[in-house]
């Protein structure tokens, strides 16, 4: 037997994954900065520096979009909850008094990173299956982690548990979407520290009775 084998085995993983991340990297910035559909494979390699075909075998270009915002916002490909990402990784075992405040910030830094992916995320949805099918995929898990977060939030007693929770958990999606982030940030040139502050305010505020 040769004992060789799963350390070649590990290091074609751990260089496949590297390349995987450079193609996704390259995509990223690409995409956000030229658009989706003046992105074009050989741009991709280009920009890093492996050849075209490489960057095909990573799938469609409308896979790549996907796949890249994924990446960028949460730091791993098709995860079924945040939670189970680089960007939710441990959030749940924190104590109650910073659970809160390290979801806004964890939240914030992703749509940091990805808003402007996002966008061409929602343009290419209308005229690419692929793209719109994902989107709608990614929504219903974006509803889906916030219902759960609301509940555990409640469970903690760190937001009052009365009220509808699941209009709550509507609300709180829309208020922490990247779009939130492109039209007060990017758009209207609130500083990141402002719409922190003003997300986690608006948390408590629509949590509480007195205000459903």
């Amino acid at each position: 037997m040769d004992s060789s084998r799963p350390y070649r085995s590990a290091l074609r993983s751990a260089q496949a994954a590297q390349t995987r991340h450079r193609v996704l990297d390259a995509a990223a910035r690409l995409f956000a900065t030229r658009g989706y559909h003046a992105t074009t494979f050989a741009a991709i390699a280009a920009e890093a520096g492996i050849s075209a075909e490489t960057v095909k075998v990573g799938g469609s270009k409308s896979a790549l979009l996907i796949a890249a915002f994924e990446m960028r916002f949460a730091g791993t490909e098709s995860a079924p909850s945040l939670t189970d990402t680089g960007a939710g990784a441990g959030l749940m075992d924190l104590p109650d008094d910073v659970v809160l405040d390290a979801i806004v910030e964890r939240i914030v830094a992703a749509n940091a990173r990805a808003y402007a992916l996002w966008t061409v995320l929602l343009g290419a949805a209308g005229a690419d299956e692929l793209v719109a099918g994902a989107l709608e995929e990614m929504l219903a898990r974006r509803r889906a982690d916030y219902r759960r977060l609301v509940a555990e939030l409640a469970r903690r007693s760190v937001i009052p548990a009365q009220g509808d929770p699941d209009a709550l958990a509507d609300e709180l999606s829309f208020l922490m979407s990247p779009e939130g982030y492109q039209q007060l940030v990017a758009q209207s040139g609130w500083q990141p520290d402002r719409y922190r502050r003003w997300i986690g305010d608006q948390v408590i505020a629509r949590a509480q009775p007195a205000a459903r």
